[in-house]
């Protein structure tokens, strides 16, 4: 189990232990991750241990763990020796059990403080391992969609009284019953994400594409990249393994990497897809660095035309997140006016903080 296999053996093995029982949330999940690292994967053992520290809260969880374990990896799970094998010694210096055995599940102190470290490091300064290991935490998000209130009405404890409901029970039991109480409906609101792929984004496109992966999978979106002309990634994006929907999209894509027109192509998503349906009442992710090759005055009118169309506008900049930034692109100059919120992308912090943003639109 190696590479982008190992990556989804992991992950997929938490998903299935918290199917079976076991209350493993993100932040375990993560601290399992990052204690596959400092063992061997190809040992059985290890990994067990590794899962057993990082995933298990209580003694409760331990048949569920034994039994999600064999399920998943095949075979029996190691025994529990007398004492920690040598092979896992390793392990205790991560585990840090409580003072005095009063009960508190153990923590994995290096583990969690490289989650810490990775988690607010910008995207374009990780190294290979540290890349491989944020598509892992990538894969953890949970994304929320938006929601919106619906025309359509529904049963509710409390609410307007449905005269239709309350006659209905009346007439089916002959006497008069406590009103009937109704409230509108809510439904997801719609997600665009249009991202920027051209060569200044380079750093930070496949952690983008990747994130849009992860959102595509969990709710109503519509994805296209920006470069010197429109592509719609949308179908290849939903394909359910991560490295699968990046080489259907890298495909997809014939100008990655190349030269940016902002104006041109919001004005071609618009025309074609936004002025029909996609961007009205849409919250709309604009992520770019706002370099422009074209006319700001042109990427100014798209930007107050779909400001017209869309709920809420959100422009993710990368370098919005580093110390004395000030918006002097031609192109997010021009846009920004037009926008709702300007938030940085440069880490996986801020690609939380900008789903949370999304999910209170």
């Amino acid at each position: 189990m190696t590479g982008g296999g190992a990556s989804t053996g992991l992950v997929g093995f938490a998903r299935a232990l918290r199917h079976g029982g076991v209350a493993c949330g993100p932040e375990r999940v993560q601290a399992f991750v990052a204690a596959t690292a400092h063992v061997d994967l190809a040992r059985r053992d290890q990994v067990y241990w590794a899962g057993r520290v990082t995933l298990c809260a209580e003694p409760d969880d331990l048949p569920r763990y034994d039994a999600a374990f064999a399920a998943w990896f095949g075979g029996a799970p190691p025994p529990a020796p007398g004492r920690r094998a040598r092979q896992t010694s390793h392990l205790a210096a991560l585990g840090n059990g409580s003072a005095g055995g009063s009960g508190r599940s153990p923590t994995v102190k290096v583990a969690a403080s490289d989650v810490e470290v990775l988690r607010r490091k910008d995207i374009a300064s990780l190294s290979p391992a540290e890349k491989r290991h944020l598509r892992e935490l990538l894969a953890l998000l949970e994304p929320v969609p938006p929601t919106r209130r619906a025309l359509r009405r529904t049963p509710a404890r409390r609410g307007d009284v449905d005269p239709r409901r309350t006659l209905k029970r009346m007439i089916a039991t002959g006497e008069v019953t406590r009103p009937r109480r109704r409230r509108r409906a809510t439904r997801p609101r719609k997600v665009v994400l249009l991202i920027d792929v051209s060569g200044s984004m380079k750093p930070y496109a496949d952690a983008l594409l990747r994130f849009a992966h992860v959102v595509a999978r969990r709710m109503p979106v519509e994805v296209c990249t920006l470069g010197t002309r429109l592509t719609r990634v949308t179908r290849q994006l939903r394909h359910r393994d991560p490295e699968q929907a990046m080489l259907a999209a890298a495909r997809a894509v014939p100008d990655y990497e190349g030269g940016t027109r902002l104006g041109e192509t919001l004005k071609v998503f618009l025309d074609r897809w936004g002025q029909r349906g996609a961007a009205r009442r849409a919250v709309v992710v604009i992520c770019s660095d706002g370099w422009e090759r074209g006319d700001p005055t042109l990427l100014a009118e798209q930007a107050r035309r779909l400001a017209r169309l869309a709920h809420k506008v959100v422009w993710v900049n990368p370098h919005a997140g580093h110390e004395g930034y000030e918006p002097v692109q031609s192109g997010i100059a021009a846009a920004l006016p037009h926008v709702d919120r300007l938030l940085a992308g440069h880490s996986l912090d801020t690609l939380r903080a900008l789903l949370e943003e999304v999910r209170l639109a």
